[in-house]
């Protein structure tokens, strides 16, 4: 049997395109979901997992349909071939297991070698992404319109923020430890410390 599987990872995402395609294929059953590709634990993806059986074939419209771990495709892909289980990636027919049937480790050679190259793809695209956003900021910067991250739990602070903050400052004064206070009220301890900071400083400024 044919099976089709469509993702995308929120809920303002369509997956329209990816079910065209799967139908034009000819996918018999389609599972289709909105989740994101942090891991495999979705609900749709384990319901078609639990019954692709010997013989049948699943088809994805790309390799990031399965998820974003590398490491995960890799052991989903394995696992599926050892079952039997031939797959299709509609915009990379190089990875279509059909074709080296007769071909004993081409495919899994293949495999290995176009993860690769995803993995170094990703990663080049996380490190161009960064290096936009560092220049953006500069630039920001020199321009003198840069305001940086939103600061919260301060003095000045309104609403819930500075309830956390009050509450923080109280604790710092009654001698509990950053650990303890972070166990309290769940902020990082990085942010705890920053306060503990600012507190100090505007104590020592009085």
């Amino acid at each position: 049997m044919i099976f089709g599987y469509a993702r995308v990872s929120s809920a303002d995402q369509n997956l329209a395109r990816q079910l065209k395609e799967l139908k034009a294929f000819g996918c018999e059953k389609i599972y289709q979901e909105k989740q994101s590709g942090k891991d495999l634990s979705r609900p749709e993806y384990q319901k078609l997992r639990s019954i692709l059986r010997e013989g049948d074939i699943l088809v994805v419209h790309d390799l990031s349909r399965f998820g974003r771990n590398k490491e995960d495709i890799r052991n989903e892909w394995k696992s599926m071939i050892d079952q039997n289980v031939d797959i299709v990636v509609l915009n990379m027919p190089i990875l279509d297991t059909r074709k080296y049937k007769e071909l004993e480790g081409v495919g899994q050679l293949v495999t290995d070698l176009v993860l690769t190259l995803l993995s170094w793809m990703v990663d080049e695209e996380r490190n161009r992404i960064k290096t936009a956003q560092r220049e953006g900021i500069q630039i920001a910067k020199e321009k003198g319109v840069y305001t940086g991250k939103k600061k919260m739990y301060h003095p000045g602070a309104k609403g819930k923020d500075k309830i956390v903050y009050d509450e923080v400052v109280r604790l710092l004064e009654t001698g509990e430890s950053v650990m303890n206070i972070h166990r309290k009220t769940g902020l990082s301890r990085n942010t705890i410390y920053r306060i503990k900071r600012d507190w100090n400083f505007a104590l020592n400024d009085r």
